[in-house]
């Protein structure tokens, strides 16, 4: 199979051609821990969203190109060869993140635009039942959950939670103004936790939040509170979530904005996990 040059992988390091292959491509990754063998469907770099973080080089708007399922199975194939027999993970890892955490699909777009995103799923299972994927290894849809009101995506989503599934849904902002601002969407908060609790009923699911500074400013206490508003709404409402995954920027955005926006510290990002467990979600922070 194709192979990239020998370099080490690193967090920051989360290039979709690093492993030669159209739809497969491996990062270490922050949040998880260890290797994530990414699944981009989203080959055409177009994604209904636009978040000003966004890492995407030249991002357009649209959905998913038609996904070639049997290519797509040849590269996870060998891929998992590569990485469960062979010695990809001592040539290409640091050595405290050799194991394999997640098969996740995420990429250069919305991963539940493809209209093969159920088949994705499918194919995905059937994959892992004849590597012999450790049972522990899971399998995440990191989504904007805007299409999660689509019956494929549901049924697709229904069949991740049996393959270890997780789903990551991307919740920035709080307010139709602030996801304006950083997503560029006007989907509205209303019809976000619709798809969240849909998300949720039928698949572990976390609410991943990226923080980060626009002028040298983080989310003001309006959006802040916002946000706590909206996760008191989700318990009250008995969404079963399982937690927040909060992080900050480590990439570089290819977005017009990017010379806008800047890290903001550890300490921030601390003091706004403790203001989320005060509401009795557990929180990851990955600054």
């Amino acid at each position: 199979m194709p192979r990239s040059t020998p370099a080490r992988l690193t967090v920051a390091d989360h290039s979709r051609e690093s492993a030669g292959l159209r739809y497969i491509y491996p990062v270490v990754s922050r949040r998880a821990g260890g290797v994530s063998i990414g699944v981009n469907l989203n080959t055409n770099n177009a994604c209904n969203w636009r978040c000003i973080y966004c890492q995407v080089p030249d991002l357009t708007r649209g959905a998913t190109p038609p996904v070639d399922l049997e290519l797509l199975g040849r590269e996870l194939r060998g891929f998992l060869h590569d990485v469960l027999q062979g010695d990809f993970l001592a040539t290409r890892v640091p050595s405290d993140a050799r194991h394999l955490n997640d098969i996740a699909l995420s990429g250069n777009g919305e991963p539940t635009s493809a209209a093969e995103f159920e088949q994705v799923i499918d194919l995905i299972g059937e994959i892992r039942q004849q590597a012999g994927v450790p049972e522990s290894v899971k399998t995440v849809l990191i989504t904007n959950g805007s299409l999660m009101q689509r019956e494929g995506v549901q049924r697709g989503v229904k069949k991740l939670a049996a393959l270890n599934g997780e789903v990551w849904f991307k919740l920035d902002r709080a307010t139709d103004a602030g996801m304006r601002a950083v997503n560029n969407t006007r989907i509205g908060m209303a019809r976000v936790r619709g798809n969240l609790a849909a998300a949720a009923q039928l698949c572990p699911t976390r609410v991943q939040t990226c923080l980060f500074a626009i002028d040298g400013a983080g989310p003001d206490e309006v959006e802040r509170e916002a946000y706590a508003d909206f996760l008191r709404k989700c318990r009250a409402e008995r969404i079963p979530l399982q937690g927040v995954l909060l992080y900050g920027l480590a990439r570089q955005s290819f977005q017009p904005e990017a010379p806008r926006l800047s890290a903001l510290s550890s300490e921030l990002l601390e003091t706004f996990a403790q203001r989320i467990r005060a509401l009795g979600f557990p929180v990851s922070v990955t600054p």
